[in-house]
C-alpha cells in the first residue's frame, strides 16, 4: 500500500529517518509536506507506533486531477472504496485546498461524502448507509488541482501520546518537542536541562527517546479496528515495542527541568506521572537567573517565552539574557526555540546553528550556541 506520513514544515527529514529505521520502502519527501512511503498494513501500523515527529499516517486511496466539482465527484466515486470501507463504516470527511480551482473545503467535503456514499450504496446494494461501525476518516487534499484522497489510519493526531491531559499556557506540541530533542546536540547518554520547562513536554519526550519507548505505545489508532488490517501483525508489533521498552527502561537518565511558575510545575509533575516516568525526571521551582549547572557536561534545551505569547517582550529578553549567562557559566551547548528576533542580542552572542521551524502558526528559529546539532 501507499502511505503518507504528514508532518509540520521542517520536520520531514526526521520523519524520513525514522521510516528508514523502520524498514519502509519507496520513501520520498513530498513537495506538499510530509513523507510518502510504501509498505503493508504492518508497516503502516509501525509508523503510527514509532514516528515521533509526524502528525498522522494516512493510506493513499487514489489521486487524480480535478478543476471542477463534477471532476472531483467522478474521481472520488471511481476509487475502490469497497476495498477499504465495510458496509457499516463511519466515514467523516475533511478537506484542505491550496492554489487550486477548487478552494472551498466545505464544498469539497460534501461532494466527496456524496461520491463515496453513491459508490458504497451501489457496491453493497443498499438504500442507505448506517455508519455505525469503525471510523474510517477520509482526508482530501487538493493542491494545484491535484487531488490526493486518503484514509487517516491514526485517528487522534500522533502528538496525542496520552500523557498530557492538562495544558498550561502556550503548550508545546509533543511532536515538536521530540523534534527539538532530536535536532539538538543532546544524546541520551548526556545530561539534559530545561530551565524554562513549563509543563514538561520537552523533558518527557527526551526521556521517551532515551528509554527507547515508542511514542504511541500507550494509545490506540483507528486502523486497529479496520477489517483489512493485519490484527496479528499489529499485536506483534505492539508486543515488540513493549519488550524494547522493558529492556531499556532501567537505563541511567539525567533529565531535569525548572520553572518559575508553580502552576506549570504542578502540571509538569502530573504529566511525568501520567507518562510513567515518576522518579526519572527531576523538577524544581527556580528562576532561570538563579540556575547553576555543575557536574558532567550536558545540553541545555528549552522553549523560552517569546514575548508575543507569554508575558511582554521585555520579560522575554530578560530570560534570554539569563540563558546566555547560564550557558557561559556552565559551558554547555544550549538550544532554544524562539520567535523573538531580539533573542541573540539579549543572549549576548550570535547562534552557531539555526533552523526554521513552526510552533503552531508561529514562525520560529531553532538556534544552538556551542556544540554541533544534527
Amino acid at each position: 500500500m501507499q502511505w503518507i506520513a504528514s508532518a509540520a514544515f521542517g520536520l520531514e527529514g526526521l520523519v524520513k529517518r525514522d521510516l528508514e529505521r523502520l524498514g519502509a520502502d519507496g520513501i520520498r519527501t513530498m513537495n506538499t509536506g510530509g513523507v510518502a512511503f510504501e509498505g503493508d498494513g504492518a508497516m503502516g501500523f509501525k509508523a503510527n507506533l514509532w514516528l515521533r515527529t509526524a502528525d498522522r499516517v494516512l493510506i493513499e486511496v487514489g489521486r487524480f486531477e480535478a478543476r471542477s466539482f463534477e471532476e472531483l465527484f467522478e474521481g472520488v466515486k471511481a476509487l475502490n472504496w469497497p476495498r477499504f470501507l465495510p458496509r457499516d463504516a463511519a466515514f467523516p470527511v475533511r478537506a484542505q485546498c491550496a492554489r487550486s480551482q477548487l478552494m472551498s473545503p466545505r464544498d469539497c467535503q460534501a461532494i466527496t461524502k456524496k461520491a463515496v456514499v453513491e459508490r458504497l450504496k451501489s457496491a453493497y446494494r443498499l438504500d442507505w448507509l448506517p455508519e455505525t461501525g469503525a471510523v474510517h476518516a477520509i482526508d482530501v487534499s487538493i493542491h494545484e488541482d491535484q487531488v490526493v484522497v486518503a484514509l487517516d489510519s491514526s485517528g487522534a493526531a500522533l502528538s496525542r501520546r496520552g500523557y498530557r491531559t492538562w495544558n498550561g499556557e502556550a503548550p508545546l506540541r509533543e511532536t515538536l518537542a521530540a523534534a527539538l530533542a532530536l535536532l539538538s546536540p543532546w544524546r541520551p547518554s548526556l545530561p539534559l536541562y530545561d530551565p524554562c520547562c513549563g509543563t514538561g513536554t520537552i523533558l518527557i519526550e527526551a526521556a521517551l527517546i532515551a528509554l527507547d519507548r515508542a511514542p504511541g505505545l500507550t494509545r490506540s489508532f483507528d486502523c486497529e479496528n479496520w477489517s483489512f488490517m493485519p490484527r496479528d501483525a499489529m499485536a506483534d508489533a505492539r508486543k515488540a515495542a513493549v519488550e524494547r521498552f522493558e529492556t531499556a527502561k532501567s537505563r541511567p537518565l539525567d533529565i531535569r527541568g525548572s520553572d518559575i511558575d508553580p502552576e506549570a510545575l504542578e502540571l509538569a509533575a502530573r504529566h511525568v506521572a501520567q507518562a510513567g516516568l515518576t522518579g526519572r525526571i527531576r523538577l524544581e521551582k527556580r528562576d532561570v537567573r538563579d540556575a547553576v549547572l555543575t557536574g558532567e557536561p550536558g545540553v541545555i534545551l528549552t522553549n523560552p517565552p517569546y514575548g508575543e505569547r507569554l508575558g511582554d517582550k521585555q520579560a522575554a529578553q530578560a530570560v534570554a539574557k539569563a540563558l546566555g549567562n547560564l550557558q557561559r557559566q556552565a559551558n554547555w551547548p544550549l538550544s532554544a526555540l524562539t520567535a523573538d528576533r531580539g533573542f541573540e542580542r539579549a543572549f549576548g552572542r550570535r547562534a552557531d546553528k539555526r533552523r526554521r521551524l513552526y510552533n503552531g502558526r508561529i514562525e520560529c528559529e531553532f538556534i544552538t550556541f556551542g556544540g554541533s546539532s544534527k
